[in-house]
């Protein structure tokens, strides 16, 4: 099912891992053009968009109460049951990465900390395409609350007949969104960030998307406008010894190869019969799946590498940074160790990756596409300033006072060695 390489040298690495391609200078001129129509024409473009890809006329872009109440009744007690426990977990995974304010004396009467500032307003982008994605409403919406924002603006597309998924109204309704608006794709990225008649102007963007929505958020990002991080088409990585459950490998691989065409899965091994199996298992699974055209058109960008050994493919998915990392060997925490380059990591036969999609508690907005290199996956701090603060007493100044003229006159910088000098010279005179 997926092409299988043998042991390729180093040298072949890099083309190797390379990710499906776009034009990136056509994709760009295109969603320019619809971000410059949104800052021009607000709410009209809006709604000009909502029938050109929705195919739906709509009147008012803001979901209203009455949608939000009939939403609840649409979708099972059950489901609802699912909701709140990954949404206790999720909250508990990210209320503790709360940090309490730490007071440093780094020199005598110099005083200094730091203290976590939820952003004012928050723009969280929704998909709701092929796949309505309720889950991300928690992943987002449970740490911009815990975080203290103030505004929380949700933008998701709606269906034909202008209706947004139940599971994703009653989620963004459980989680305190302050409003919900019907708008998806590129120019919902650009109604956050520009503002219209209906849509607040935030100050950062978070949420996952398509390539549109992608270059969108990253366009934006140039004029100043906060983003989470380039998060693009899905995409898993499996590293699988003799150790592994071949059923399990294949499940997991289809798991991101169904999210779009665009997703790319990648399995390592260091055993030919494990890469074997695997292909044969995927076979088998594809077919039952309904998303199963998807996945395969998906499967087509993907790969199994052969590698001489398990830190020879550890090496290789470090280069390769992958947005999700499934270790299941023998020895998954020691090679757990070696991982530097990865959005989140699952270890052993039983922790697939969906656990992290739904409910374990981590979250499930991450670098793609090789970013995890440079980026974190969202997490509370993803919400919040770190503002720094100091205090200097009388005895602060003297402490420090003659290094800071020392290094500003070094600098060159006069007005900021007068700063100290002045002080120093008063506090002279008081003694």
């Amino acid at each position: 099912m997926i092409k299988v390489i043998k042991y390729p040298g180093k040298s072949d690495w890099k083309g190797l891992l390379k990710r499906p391609g776009i034009d990136s200078i056509e994709l760009e001129e295109k969603v320019s053009t619809i971000l410059k129509n949104v800052k021009d024409k607000g709410d009209t473009a809006l709604k000009e968009y909502a029938l050109l890809f929705d195919k739906t006329e709509i009147t008012n872009l803001q979901v209203s109460e009455k949608e939000i109440t009939d939403a609840e009744n649409l979708i099972s007690e059950e489901l609802k049951q699912a909701i709140q426990i990954a949404k206790n977990n999720i909250g508990k995974f990210h209320t503790s990465q709360k940090e309490e304010v730490k007071i440093v004396e780094t020199s005598k009467g110099v005083l200094c900390w730091r203290r976590s500032v939820g952003i004012e307003k928050v723009g969280l982008y929704i998909p709701g395409g092929t796949a309505p994605l309720f889950s991300t409403v928690l992943m987002l919406g449970v740490p911009a609350q815990l975080a203290g924002c103030k505004e929380i603006i949700l933008c998701t597309p709606c269906d034909k007949n202008g209706k947004v998924n139940p599971a994703i109204l009653y989620t963004a309704n459980l989680v305190g969104n302050t409003k919900i608006l019907k708008v998806g794709g590129a120019q919902a990225i650009g109604a956050m960030a520009y503002g219209t008649e209906t849509i607040p102007q935030v100050n950062k963007i978070f949420g996952p998307g398509n390539q549109y929505v992608t270059c969108a958020k990253q366009l934006v990002n140039k004029e100043g406008i906060a983003i989470d991080m380039p998060a693009g088409p899905s995409e898993v990585a499996i590293i699988a010894d003799e150790t592994c459950v071949p059923e399990f490998v294949a499940a997991d691989l289809l798991s991101q190869a169904e999210h779009g065409t665009d997703s790319q899965v990648i399995l390592v091994s260091d055993s030919e019969n494990v890469i074997q199996k695997v292909n044969s298992e995927l076979e088998k699974q594809v077919s039952k799946l309904p998303r199963k055209e998807i996945a395969e058109a998906a499967l087509k960008s993907s790969k199994a590498i052969l590698v001489n050994n398990l830190n020879e493919g550890i090496e290789l998915l470090n280069e390769y940074a992958p947005e999700h990392l499934i270790i299941t060997c023998k020895n998954e925490e020691e090679l757990a160790k070696q991982v530097v380059n990865a959005g989140s990591v699952f270890l052993g036969n039983y922790s697939c990756e969906s656990a992290g999609d739904y409910a374990s508690g981590t979250n499930h907005t991450l670098p793609t596409n090789g970013n995890a290199k440079a980026y974190s996956g969202v997490s509370l701090d993803s919400f919040v300033k770190k503002i720094t603060f100091q205090k200097l007493t009388k005895e602060g100044i003297e402490s420090i006072g003659r290094t800071i003229e020392l290094m500003a006159e070094a600098e060159g910088l006069e007005a900021h060695k007068n700063a100290v000098s002045i002080r120093i010279k008063d506090l002279g005179f008081r003694i």
